[in-house]
């Protein structure tokens, strides 16, 4: 059968057309341009048929790459930040504490306190929503670039306690200076040993003034050498460090929890006493 030069020519731009095909998504993938990758050869297609010039296509493409790059950045950083749920300020009712500073808080959302290493420390009763407001400011700073490590309390010091065991103290201890910011969650809520409260002591102070410390505790400050060990010095120092450059939120009310319980108990003055 014979071919005729328009047939041969067309079969012979297509053939090419696939082998730079082939070779394009070679190369993106080799360089890991995902977004382009998928889209390339699609994008040309369809900016052929509106007849989008050379740079616009490039432009569209280039956009896509570093959306999608961002996207996946903002999603490791939150993976990393290890928030036991995802919380954010659209879940936060204003009318429930009886009181709290909405001023400073939805300030706070601004992050200037990443700027000057300040530190944030979230005081209230149990049930009062200071762990979903952490949670959340730490979640708006993922959102914006910025590192965040989660972590209850005692987890910290268990886990310090555990790498002091196997001589690895120093590199766990920089895993919490590395972050931008450390949530420092549920302070106080349980008692710590001596040596546990001397190795939470050397987080919190290697920290001052080069990271940022989110802590929600239900302990007024003067009580805090409850927390420490009965050791008043030590946490006296401490306090001088955190409170340095510090804002305290203070929240004050009933607990959240406990009144939705209330509201879920039946109508029986015998079980509602």
């Amino acid at each position: 059968m014979k071919t005729n030069p328009s047939q041969a020519d067309r079969t012979s731009a297509n053939a090419a057309a696939v082998t730079a095909n082939s070779s394009l998504e070679d190369n993106l993938r080799s360089l890991r341009l995902s977004y382009l990758f998928e889209n390339a050869v699609p994008a040309a297609e369809q900016a052929a048929r509106d007849g989008h010039g050379h740079l616009q296509y490039l432009q569209e493409l280039i956009a896509g790459e570093v959306a999608l790059r961002h996207d996946r950045s903002v999603q490791r950083r939150i993976h990393d930040a290890r928030f036991p749920v995802i919380k954010t300020m659209a879940g936060w009712d204003w009318n429930w504490p009886a009181k709290i500073n909405r001023m400073q808080v939805e300030h706070l959302f601004q992050l200037d306190f990443l700027n000057t290493h300040s530190n944030v420390i979230f005081i209230g009763p149990t049930g009062m929503g200071k762990t979903h407001l952490a949670t959340a400011l730490g979640h708006a700073a993922c959102l914006q670039g910025h590192s965040v490590l989660f972590a209850a309390a005692i987890d910290v010091v268990n886990r310090l306690s555990a790498a002091e065991s196997n001589h690895q103290l120093a590199r766990e201890i920089k895993r919490y200076q590395s972050p931008r910011i450390l949530l420092i969650d549920e302070l106080g809520y349980l008692p710590l040993d001596k040596r546990g409260a001397e190795l939470l002591f050397q987080v919190i102070t290697k920290r001052y003034e080069r990271g940022s410390i989110i802590i929600t505790t239900n302990i007024a400050f003067k009580d805090w050498p409850r927390i420490f060990a009965a050791d008043a010095t030590m946490t006296s120092a401490l306090l001088d460090r955190l409170l340095h450059h510090a804002q305290p939120v203070l929240i004050e009310g009933d607990s959240y929890r406990s009144a939705k319980r209330k509201q879920q108990l039946p109508a029986d003055p015998l079980l509602n006493r």
